[in-house]
Parts: structure tokens; sequence; C-alpha cells
């Protein structure tokens, strides 16, 4: 395994006031464009920890950036959006520091299984308090186990990243290349300190046993190992909204795309989970109302060789309306495109069928590659 690198390590300036993001330090992931498997819109939890005296370990997967407010103190200290454990201290007046070995650790529930690609640790708004480093582990366990489970010793865990000193007030990130599924995570940050956000970024890699019961489901959605391939635009929100879980609640929780001042139309590619038989499809703009596309089409192609076939011609849609539409046969395909007309956007999009025997035999062979 390639032992990765944090990208940034050091000390943070003091806050000095005004934009607390003002001498952040981030760049662009090569991976992050993938997956989030810690959303807690999947389904993800921070089930664990050995400590969080100053601040809920809940907070690391909390959408968002981390806040910071200058003023803001409790019974305990200065309130953090983040995760914080106390200062580690030695076994007596003679030995004053703690050992080598001593760390705190938290247990977080992937939202989705999956083969991960790249972690990102945050340090925002930590600047004398993240810790001198960090490491996870991952592992893969059927269920919905306990913590107690996970920590047993019998429990294999794998490194995914190894101990490695990280910067504070940083996004510190860490490209991965172990090949595995994997359900859980462990975090440890040495010796103590905090963390503000954990991203874990990554391919959804689903039970086939489950899909397999299920018969007929979401083909495109995220959680059942869709994927958004490609987009025209992703200008005021990323095309992977549109395959998230449940209903879009707000505005940006769905696709919008600038404006556009040609004659073009937007646009987003996607990857079914397998070749499989859509039967339906719905596009769903919900609280899209000034901003909703004005048209859609829908076509698919089976194999990335494959000709489009347009299965819904262009069809007029209406504001934060849920559209559904029954196909008049099924239609093979491993992969999906929506156009809209002219621009705007949509909230959901859902492909509704079931996987063909091909595609019920790959993704099986698949999850056995993968340690499923």
């Amino acid at each position: 395994m390639t032992v990765p690198e944090a990208l940034f390590t050091g000390d943070a300036r003091p806050y000095a006031g005004g934009d607390p993001y003002a001498d952040y330090r981030t760049t662009d992931f090569a991976f992050a464009h993938l997956a989030d498997l810690a959303d807690r819109r999947l389904g993800a939890g921070v089930i664990a920890a050995n400590d969080e005296f100053f601040a809920d370990r809940e907070n690391l997967l909390k959408p968002g950036a981390a806040e910071f407010d200058p003023e803001r103190f409790g019974h305990k200290g200065k309130i953090m959006d983040g995760w914080e454990t106390r200062r580690r201290r030695g076994s007596g007046a003679d030995r004053p520091h703690p050992t080598d070995e001593d760390h705190d650790w938290a247990l977080v529930r992937l939202g989705a299984p999956g083969v991960i690609r790249g972690i990102v640790v945050d340090t925002a708004h930590f600047r004398g308090n993240y810790p001198r480093a960090v490491s996870v582990e991952g592992t893969s366990l059927p269920g919905s186990p306990s913590p107690e489970e996970l920590l047993d010793d019998g429990v294999k865990w794998t490194v995914l990243v190894p101990r490695t000193a990280i910067g504070g007030h940083a996004a510190n990130g860490f490209a991965v290349d172990v090949e595995q599924r994997f359900t859980h995570l462990r975090v440890n940050q040495h010796p103590d300190g905090g963390i503000a956000r954990l991203r874990v970024y990554g391919e959804v890699a689903p039970d086939p046993a489950w899909l397999g019961v299920l018969g007929t489901f979401d083909l495109v959605a995220l959680e059942n190992g869709g994927r958004v391939e490609d987009a025209s635009d992703r200008f005021y929100s990323p095309a992977t909204n549109t395959i998230q879980p449940g209903r879009s609640h707000k505005m940006d929780d769905g696709w919008e795309t600038r404006r556009r001042r040609d004659k073009g139309n937007d646009w987003i590619r996607y990857r079914l989970v397998a070749q499989a038989e859509i039967r339906a499809v719905e596009i769903d703009t919900a609280y899209l109302k000034g901003n909703a596309a004005g048209w859609a089409t829908v076509s698919v192609r089976d194999g990335e060789t494959g000709a489009w076939t347009e299965i819904l011609a262009r069809t007029r849609l209406q504001p934060d309306t849920n559209h559904r539409f029954v196909l008049d046969a099924a239609v093979v395909a491993t992969d999906v495109r929506l156009d809209i007309f002219p621009d705007g956007g949509i909230s959901r999009l859902r492909v509704f069928g079931g996987l063909t025997g091909r595609g019920a035999a790959g993704l099986s062979a698949r999850h056995g590659e993968l340690g499923g």
C-alpha cells in the first residue's frame, strides 16, 4: 500500500479577527468529486468515541463547513464546531506527558459501504488544539454491529491512513488505494485534540443479496451503487444531489445550473449500479420554483460504446413537482442521460427497474473481489 501523506503539516496562526477562514489551508483533492460515504444523508453516524469532553463526536459528519464564533464559551470552555477531547496527561508527576501509544478514537458507521479513495481530516478553527497526528482504519462487518462488537479483539482492522502528522486549521487530505469494501472506520487522533469534519470519498459497493431481494429498486440511487459520471454544469450545486436519498427539502439540495445565454442545454450522465431493465422514471423539481428546468428528455445506452436511445421524449416539467413516467416496455441499459432544456435544475432523478442476469452476476463477482 502506498503511504498517503497529508498535504498540510505544522502549526496554524492564532485567530487574529475578521474572516476566520482567511488563512485556512486547502486544495482541490483529486478524489473530492466522488460520493461522501460518511454523509449523514446516507445514514452515516459517529456511533462511539472514547472522549468528547469539549465538543460532540457527531459534529464530525455535519454537512457544510465548520463555523467559528470567537466569543462562544460554555462552562467547559471554548465551544468548538467539531469533535474535541480533553488534554491527555501522563501517569504521574515524574511522567507528566502521555505515552506514544496514548490516543483518542471515534467509530464511524459509513452511510453506504464502499471502496474508499480518499479521506479528508479537516481541522478548521483548531489552531492550537488539533492532534499531532491522525490515523484511520477500516473494517467490514455485516448487519448493524454495536460499538462493543466493533471493538472486539477478533475484528480485523485495515490501515487506510497510517499515523501521519497533520496541520491545524487545514483540510488534511489522504489518497487511499486499498481495494476493499468497508462498512466502518476507526478514526484516531494522537494523542488528543480536535477535528472539525471528516469526509470519506469513494464508490458505493452495495450488497447484491439485498438488491436481489428488493427486485425492483432505484437503479441510479447513490445508496444502491449508482453514480454521476459527468455533468454539463455544477455552478450552483453538485449533480450528485439528484441521486441522494429522500426528497429534496430546500432549493440547494438539488441540481441547479447557471443561466444559459446560448442555444445549448444542460445535462447529467449517470452510471447504473449494473446492467438492468428500466421500467419507470421519476423527475422531481421539488423546491425549484422559478428556476426549474423547462423540459427534459431521458436517454439510455447499454455499455460504454452503445448508442444512446431516447426513452422519454422532450417533456414539459412543472415547478416544485414530482413527475412519474411508466415505460411502455422494459429497456436494458447500463447508463442514463438526463437532458434539461434550456437550463435550470431538478432535485431528484429516480430510475426504477431490476438487474438483468448479467448485471447481477457482475455485481456479485465485484462484491467477492472486494471481500464482501
